[in-house]
């Protein structure tokens, strides 16, 4: 019978490569010479430090565009309140979300059901989501509709066995 698994991961190193990149540009660009901004990265969060609000924008900006650049999916990303800080600056945290919820292996779920396919089921395992069924049409059909889908989250569809 054959089965896929839905899951949803992020690269770190390509998360790293773009927060280096990032801090890079804020260094020697005009605009941000000697404002003190600053992006760091700490395990799964991305601190974002700027001297205003509207530098903070702009320094997110151009974290999610070399995040685009690296191919990681902004939806991984999760922006956390903006706050205050020390010195009259603007924090704001990101965290990066690696992995599939109970909450949305359970819309997934429903997802899959709702599709009415004669002998597919899914079921949630861990982190992921296995997705099995007698043709491998059906599956196929899952994983267009899966796609569709608006989750708020990546997925990747892998190990497909027949």
């Amino acid at each position: 019978m054959p089965t896929f698994d839905v899951t949803s991961e992020v690269d770190l190193q390509e998360v790293r490569n773009a927060v280096d990149q990032a801090s890079r540009e804020v260094a020697t660009r005009f605009d941000f010479k000697g404002t003190g901004a600053a992006i760091e990265m700490r395990d799964h969060e991305i601190t974002l430090n700027a001297p205003t609000a509207d530098r903070l924008k702009a320094l997110v900006q151009v974290l999610e565009e070399k995040l685009v650049r690296r191919q990681v999916s902004l939806k991984a990303v999760h922006y956390g309140k903006a706050e205050e800080a020390t010195k009259a600056t603007v924090r704001q945290v990101a965290t990066l979300n690696a992995g599939i919820s109970s909450d949305h292996a359970k819309k997934i779920n429903r997802i899959v059901k709702e599709l009415n396919l004669k002998g597919v089921s899914s079921q949630a395992q861990g982190d992921q989501v296995r997705v099995s069924g007698k043709k491998r049409d059906d599956l196929q059909a899952v994983i267009a509709s899966l796609k569709e889908a608006d989750l708020d989250i990546p997925l990747q569809f892998g190990n497909f066995r027949d």
